[in-house]
């Protein structure tokens, strides 16, 4: 099996909070990860190159022969056959930047001590061959229409649909997927302008309306009456109700009751109170600015509709209304009356009438090991080591600490 390598490019740190606990290939985006797409369309093994502090997580495994990819690029047919057909001591770049390379294991070690590697040949990829790149936070929602199709082809050909109840009212019905398991009674499914993908044992309520192309991930439930609206994903045991549109749940995440979530992102075991809701539209109509990690400043987006950002482990009560273009980090718990800031750091407590104060470390570990564990997954020491090193860096955004 091929040994592929997937690297942080520089992007990693404009991608924050959603890079701070995984490597850049562990990012959701149409149905499957980064890493799954690279996996499924090579063939591959894959481990990473990453932060210092995610690699013991997410080990290097180093082969005589390791193919290395950027890890924020999208993988499609025509790009993965260029990579296929490289020679040994070849690089595929893209206006300079590294896109992948072949490389033996004293070269990978060049690599990575950051030396000059021996006998590798740099080419430019041929402008014929597309290439897509996840380089900013608001990109993962631009990209996902595209994303859900292709990985919708990729999981679906050749295979054959579980059969759809006939209590459910179905449009479009060539371009809907059920894996083995989906329970779905008296729903009704719109395909004609995009593919719905179900995949195992997840569940679909009644009453639920789902206008592709949405994507729903194993073990997920869809709660009663929800209205999603593509281009959507539903993470694997995410639970979802309301009102959604255009967003992505990572993994494990719930927004499970009524409440509007739009053009937003969630990461993993993030949990939004009943009747919460997010603005994706300024009342001016002017574009969106978002919260940039890297810049330490708000950046323009470009877009008119932008709506939540959420780090794993954030939280927030009944209620909450988010303004457009939030970004709450890792780990923040947020409640109260009125609009919480912009942005919201990492490990922060409290909302606009009480003020923030910083979420303890250790009452955060207890609740992340009660969360995990009502799914059957433990938490362990490598995930509390991670979660310090964003606990400590993530300080300097506490103002309250000051």
């Amino acid at each position: 099996m091929l040994n592929l390598i997937l690297f942080d490019s520089d992007a990693r740190n404009h991608l924050l909070p959603l890079t701070a606990t995984r490597p850049m290939g562990e990012l959701r985006i149409g149905i499957l990860t980064l890493r799954e797409k690279w996996e499924r369309r090579l063939h591959a093994s894959v481990s990473y190159i990453t932060q210092e502090y995610l690699q013991e997580k997410y080990p290097i495994r180093v082969d005589a022969e390791n193919l290395v990819v950027n890890a924020g690029i999208l993988p499609n047919e025509a790009l993965c056959r260029r990579i296929e057909s490289m020679g040994r001591n070849e690089a595929l770049l893209i206006d300079g930047e590294l896109v992948a390379a072949r490389l033996d294991e004293a070269q990978f070690e060049a690599l990575i001590e950051d030396e000059e590697v021996h006998e590798l040949q740099g080419k430019e990829l041929d402008e014929s061959i597309p290439l897509q790149r996840i380089n900013h936070l608001w990109e993962l929602t631009r990209l996902n229409e595209a994303a859900i199709a292709d990985d919708f082809q990729l999981l679906t050909a050749g295979k054959k649909s579980q059969p759809i109840s006939s209590t459910n009212q179905i449009l479009g019905a060539g371009n809907i997927f059920l894996e083995a398991g989906v329970k779905m009674e008296c729903c009704i499914l719109n395909a004609l302008n995009g593919p719905i993908y179900i995949a195992q044992d997840a569940e679909i309520m009644e009453g639920s309306i789902l206008r592709g192309p949405v994507a729903i991930g194993a073990g997920a439930i869809v709660k009663m009456g929800a209205r999603i609206y593509g281009p959507t994903t539903i993470g694997p045991g995410c639970k979802a109700g309301g009102e959604i549109s255009r967003s992505i749940m990572f993994a494990n995440a719930n927004k499970a009751h009524d409440g509007y979530l739009g053009d937003s992102v969630l990461g993993e075991w993030c949990n939004m109170g009943a009747d919460t809701n997010t603005s994706n539209l300024k009342n001016n109509y002017s574009e969106v600015k978002l919260w940039s990690y890297e810049a330490e400043s708000f950046v323009n987006t470009g877009l008119q509709f932008c709506g939540l950002v959420m780090g794993d482990h954030a939280k927030c009560g009944i209620n909450t209304m988010f303004n457009t273009g939030t970004v709450i980090g890792v780990f923040a718990n947020v409640f109260g009356a009125g609009y919480p800031r912009n942005f919201v750091p990492d490990f922060a407590w409290g909302g606009v009438e009480s003020g923030y104060r910083t979420y303890r470390f250790t009452d955060a570990c207890e609740t992340a090991e009660r969360v995990m564990e009502r799914r059957n997954i433990a938490f362990n020491e490598l995930d509390k080591a991670i979660l310090y090193h964003i606990y400590d860096r993530s300080a300097k955004y506490r103002s309250w600490e000051k």
